[in-house]
């Protein structure tokens, strides 16, 4: 009975979604990346606050950073560290994962996208897209399929009723 609450109360879970990232783009491939946080950062992070929906993630000195990701600090922060909420935020990866992001962002023209922001353990994980950006007939075309989707699931739904 302990170790269920104790599961509760680590917090495990998504944190947040970038639901307008699939909408604007076309997601090729996804990668889990750590991210470097302060300690202010994580507690506003359990409190549910982030906002990344602005935010990409760009590649310096063969590095990647994550940049536009607003984390607004708690009214409860210490109040001798000075909380700067957009500032821009190394993520962790292999060598080889960023070879290769690298590779991808320079010669083929794809940008990284935050997907979603969640915890693994007691660690908070963000999941990053490689994307290709939607033109503007690409996002009618999904809609139109979304839409006959739902649509077809509906009548399978009733004509199963009527049987």
């Amino acid at each position: 009975m302990a170790k269920a609450k104790d599961k509760d109360k680590q917090g495990g879970g998504t944190i947040a979604l970038n639901k307008r990232a699939r909408h604007e783009y076309h997601i090729d491939q996804r990668y889990e990346t750590g991210i470097a946080l302060q300690g202010w950062e994580v507690k506003s992070l359990r409190a549910g606050r982030i906002n990344f929906s602005d935010s990409y993630a760009i590649v310096k000195n063969n590095e990647i950073f994550l940049v536009g990701t607003s984390i607004p600090p708690l009214i409860s922060a210490s109040t001798h560290v000075i909380a700067e909420d957009r500032r821009t935020r190394k993520l962790l990866l292999h060598r080889k994962e960023i070879d290769q992001l690298v590779g991808a962002v320079e010669r083929k023209g794809y940008t990284l996208i935050p997907m979603a922001l969640y915890w693994k353990g007691n660690k908070v994980k963000l999941e990053i897209g490689l994307a290709r950006g939607k033109q503007e007939h690409d996002k009618r075309n999904t809609e139109k399929e979304r839409d006959w989707q739902r649509e077809k699931q509906r009548t399978m739904r009733s004509h199963n009723r009527a049987a």
